[in-house]
């Protein structure tokens, strides 16, 4: 969801070589390769990798290339799902590693050893690192029309140095549509998608999502509530304006829906205070670096007053999910088994 509330990481980070002369030469070298070539039918086609390529992104932007590109910078969780198919990129920027150096929820399998960091939380981006990087494409999520991670203070450069790509997690769009398009991304990039792996990633979503649907029938009436905790307010989630919730409704969970919601429709921000406005069955608790987990949670009396809570009933929500359909797979197992285990206490 725009804007990350992680007030103990600064909201959403490195600086090293390039130097500015370096910078200004490669933002004069590639600025403008961003091409409005190519028409609707691209939308899901990437070229052959003998000749040029191209793709439509969620944006509507029509970006094309003289060749496949192989020097990829990318969002971290979008970096982790092109390496679920075997797409391995150059940078990162966005959470990848934690204070003690291991890898962050947003990694996924992705080796971070392996990657140059650009930035590790909101707000960062190393610009002549990436430029030292030698980009050919910068890819990323949109959430609500913007580059997610990508800072508004130096995005005029850093668009200037490589096209973009980005795919729709938003708005309009649900679960599957997502994982439709980042694979349609993977594979014009060169992966297989007919490969054993891709294909038992897509079987297992398929499954998972039969299971969801079995849950929520097997057990009606379960009022879910997404929420995430800061030191200083609970923030209810909306369930119609991010794509994993959009397709859990759609599989019959029914979500409590805030009546209060802030910009964006996102969610509604709640004091402490009045942190048990809302009644709930289950609760799926943003799981994203520097939010507030349940056992720092103790803390604060009227989460643990929550009847959910009281009954044990919080599981984590993959706030930013990682859109391979293997890791999105394991997220609907984990739902399945939540809704099932509930029992009604509001």
């Amino acid at each position: 969801m725009p804007k990350s509330r992680t007030p103990r990481l600064s909201r959403r980070g490195l600086i090293a070589a390039g130097g500015a002369l370096g910078l200004v030469a490669a933002l004069t070298a590639c600025g403008g390769s961003d091409s409005a070539k190519g028409g609707a039918g691209d939308k899901d086609k990437g070229a052959a990798a003998s000749g040029p390529w191209t793709f439509k992104d969620d944006l509507g932007k029509d970006i094309s290339l003289k060749a496949k590109p192989k020097n990829i910078v990318a969002f971290t969780g979008t970096a982790a799902a092109l390496y679920d198919y075997g797409i391995q990129v150059k940078g990162v920027f966005g959470p990848t590693k934690t204070a003690d150096g291991k890898p962050d929820v947003q990694a996924g399998s992705m080796d971070i050893s392996k990657v140059e960091i650009l930035g590790n939380v909101y707000d960062e981006f190393n610009v002549e690192k990436y430029a030292s990087l030698q980009p050919e494409l910068l890819v990323t999520n949109t959430w609500d029309g913007t580059y997610w991670y990508v800072p508004e203070a130096s995005k005029d450069k850093i668009l200037k140095l490589a096209p973009a790509a980005a795919v729709g997690v938003g708005g309009d769009v649900s679960m599957d549509k997502a994982l439709e398009r980042t694979a349609d991304l993977a594979k014009s990039l060169g992966a297989d998608m007919n490969a054993k792996s891709a294909a038992d990633g897509k079987a297992r979503f398929e499954a998972a999502a039969a299971k969801v649907r079995e849950a929520t029938k097997a057990n009606p009436g379960i009022k879910v509530l997404v929420g995430s905790g800061s030191a200083d307010l609970f923030y209810a989630s909306s369930p119609d304006t991010s794509a994993d919730l959009k397709y859990f409704k759609s599989l019959g969970v029914e979500f409590v829906t805030p009546d209060k919601l802030g910009e964006g429709n996102f969610f509604e921000s709640l004091s402490w205070e009045n942190a048990g406005k809302y009644k709930a069955d289950l609760v799926l608790l943003d799981n994203r670096t520097g939010t507030l987990q349940p056992e720092e949670l103790k803390a604060k009396p009227t989460w643990a007053e929550m009847p959910a809570v009281k009954a044990g009933q919080v599981a984590p929500r993959v706030t930013e999910p990682i859109y391979s359909y293997e890791k999105c797979a394991k997220i609907l197992e984990d739902l399945a088994r939540a809704v099932q285990g509930a029992k009604k206490v509001s």
